[in-house]
């Protein structure tokens, strides 16, 4: 799992009849103390999640491990909407 957040939405109003009904947010990825870390991915969302949100997200392989994206054709789902963080004892992040 990787530490994101949601900085938009994606609309496809043409894809593979498997994705119809699935949600697509943009997600950058963050690093523990939450700054920038890597890609950006388009995401699909399996918890109902918005703009702004701290999420764990999953990629490869295990995106097509949830109910929502089971046998679909994504590279990255969204999977949990962060509460807060800590690390060394230090709160980093509270929503």
């Amino acid at each position: 799992m990787l530490l994101g957040e949601v900085i938009g939405t994606v609309v496809a109003t043409q894809k593979d009849a498997s994705l119809v009904g699935l949600k697509f947010l943009l997600v950058r990825t963050l690093d523990e103390e939450g700054k920038l870390a890597g890609a950006t991915v388009v995401a699909a969302d399996s918890v109902g999640c918005g703009v702004g949100e701290m999420v764990l997200y999953a990629s490869g392989s295990s995106a097509r491990q949830t109910s929502v994206t089971d046998k679909r054709p994504v590279d990255a789902v969204i999977m949990a909407i962060v509460d807060q963080w800590e690390v060394g004892g230090e709160l980093k992040y509270k929503k």
